[in-house]
């Protein structure tokens, strides 16, 4: 799975991008608490263990 899929996943989820600090994107979400941040290229894949951190930060998994 590449990195602009996991933005496409919490954005559809109501996640919107604040910042990016390097290659770091953050998101916030208006009603759910703490922030998530996805590292990495959009065109790179995320390594599964991250993909699992990423998704359990948004609160999908």
């Amino acid at each position: 799975m590449k990195v602009r899929d996991i933005i496409k996943l919490i954005e559809q989820d109501g996640w919107y991008h604040v910042r990016t600090t390097g290659s770091h994107r953050h998101f916030y979400h208006p009603t759910k608490t703490g922030t998530v941040t996805i590292p990495g290229q959009l065109g790179k894949d995320i390594p599964e263990g991250t993909k699992n951190s990423v998704l359990k930060q948004a609160k999908l998994k």
